[in-house]
């Protein structure tokens, strides 16, 4: 709308003016937290020219539109900022960068902290903040780190990039699931630019404390992405255009306790592969909840190069306290009493880092409790088409929800995300009826539920008539295949209670699937 005052010398060549705009911006030029809040505002175009000592910055012009009257009037004021030349380096400088001996500080080691250890640990080193008792975590670990920085101490900070859009991103913590807070790291828009970063990746760098009249503290340099030297992330294939396969790695969910019935059944009549997508069909109280952590804890036992997160949705507080101490991987949630709009930026936050992950060749699993819910909230976050289905659902709800459950897939090139959602049944419901049929094709694995299991207090309440895995020749081998087909022969004229009550009693009678399967023979 408006042009940049570019300043002299913009007829460098590219690879120039791209290493001064680095320097500038991962050292000294970051814009202001008042700059990038208001909606006016422009970013400043440099001119620099090299000199032997180092780089000095000539001019900066930075143009700030302001609104001064109802009627629209522009008014124009040029704020110029002369920068001291970086190759003499001042006092903190050299405390900043080059002593090793200046204290660092870590702020995921805060975050990890209770309230309790957060409000001793800012007595003890002093930090002069009122209404102590009555603080937020949040507010907390904002005057930790303040007061380290003004000891002219060292910060390190990671978190998940969250790209706003303005073209500013702020790094999340998945301790608070992703909500914003005043101790985000302010990410500016050159270096998303210059290091190609997407919402959804994991950026670790030093941060500097906010000048005056900013609000938050700011990446100062990124150290890496995803784990990775940041240069790895210009290099990465986009997840959309890698080659999804069909899944071919089997998920050893018994391993070392082959005693846990539930994983034995899953292994046996619905195996799990990388890149599945799967779906546990559940009417209320059947054992949703308890399947999921058994899975998760074979995952992450059995499968520890594997990234787990259990993403929970619309779900209750102590369920989310319940999953947080029985699993061992990262629990994000987004609670009943949360807005709907809550709900859907969690998930898609999971979703984006998961595509991150599996676009440097990680293996990725998400187990979503439920994709009902998240289908609920979309419903009543995308605006209306005038085109409503039965039960009250928009057309155009479903669309997103599909998408996150679609991303599940084997990537031919390396990486795999897998996603076992649950869905919802026999709530009473006609939208949740709706919203199954919807997604009762979309999966390539089914794992369903009885009630009359439940009531019965049979567990786990698996209907392995049901139940089963689309291309399960590729998970099992040709032995255990033939078996199996047998077996579910044998099981078919049964009824429901008597056959998983047989099952039980013969799988506790051997020690894992494969005496089980041998068994048959006698």
């Amino acid at each position: 709308m408006f042009d940049f005052s570019r300043g002299e010398n913009m007829s460098d060549e590219k690879m120039n003016e791209q290493k001064e705009v680095q320097m500038e911006e991962q050292f000294l030029e970051e814009p202001t937290q008042d700059d990038v809040d208001s909606t006016s505002s422009n970013e400043a175009t440099n001119s620099q020219q090299k000199e032997e000592n180092g780089i000095v910055v000539k001019k900066a012009k930075k143009l700030i539109v302001l609104e001064t009257n109802p009627q629209n009037k522009i008014k124009k004021e040029y704020h110029r900022r002369k920068i001291s030349n970086y190759g003499e380096k001042s006092e903190k400088t050299e405390k900043t960068f080059g002593d090793p001996n200046a204290p660092r500080l870590n702020i995921n080691d805060l975050t990890n902290l209770s309230i309790q250890a957060l409000k001793a640990e800012a007595e003890r080193v002093g930090v002069n903040l009122e209404n102590l008792n009555s603080m937020k975590k949040q507010d907390l670990i904002f005057g930790i780190l303040k007061n380290h920085t003004d000891k002219e101490g060292v910060i390190y900070a990671s978190g998940v990039l969250e790209i706003l859009s303005d073209g500013y991103g702020f790094l999340r913590s998945v301790n608070y699931n992703y909500l914003s807070g005043p101790d985000d790291i302010y990410i500016s828009p050159s270096q998303i630019r210059l290091f190609g970063l997407k919402t959804g990746d994991t950026v670790s760098g030093q941060i500097r404390p906010p000048k005056e009249g900013e609000k938050y503290f700011a990446l100062l340099r990124v150290e890496s992405v995803n784990g990775e030297p940041p240069e790895n992330a210009t290099t990465r294939i986009l997840f959309d255009n890698l080659t999804p396969l069909h899944p071919n790695e089997k998920f050893n969910l018994s391993g070392a306790d082959s005693c846990n019935i539930t994983t034995r059944l899953i292994d046996l009549f619905t195996p799990i592969g990388k890149g599945q997508r799967g779906v546990i069909v559940s009417p209320p109280r059947t054992g949703k909840t308890t399947i999921l952590q058994t899975i998760a804890n074979a995952i992450s036992i059995n499968h520890p190069e594997v990234y787990l997160i259990i993403l929970l949705i619309d779900e209750r507080p102590e369920e989310v306290t319940e999953m947080q101490r029985s699993v061992k991987g990262e629990v994000v949630s987004s609670t009943f009493d949360e807005p709907a709009t809550r709900h859907v930026q969690v998930a898609e936050m999971v979703l984006e880092k998961s595509k991150r992950l599996v676009e440097h060749k990680k293996d990725v699993v998400i187990l979503l409790d439920s994709i009902t819910r998240l289908a609920r909230a979309y419903n009543q976050v995308v605006p209306t088409s005038g085109k409503i289905l039965s039960g009250g659902v928009d057309s155009n709800a479903l669309h997103k929800p599909k998408r996150f459950f679609g991303a599940a897939r084997n990537i031919e090139e390396g990486g795999s995300l897998t996603i076992i959602a649950t869905g919802l049944i026999e709530t009473g419901s006609k939208m949740d009826e709706v919203i199954f049929e919807e997604f009762k094709g979309t999966g390539n694995m089914e794992l369903h539920l009885d009630r009359r299991l439940s009531d019965k207090r049979i567990f786990p309440s698996v209907n392995v008539k049901k139940s089963g895995t689309r291309k399960e020749e590729l998970l099992l081998s040709e032995k255990e295949l033939q078996k199996l087909w047998i077996l579910r022969k044998v099981l078919y004229n049964m009824e429901d209670v008597e056959m998983l009550e047989f099952l039980i009693d013969k799988m506790k009678k051997t020690k894992d699937n494969e005496a089980f399967l041998n068994s048959m023979n006698q």
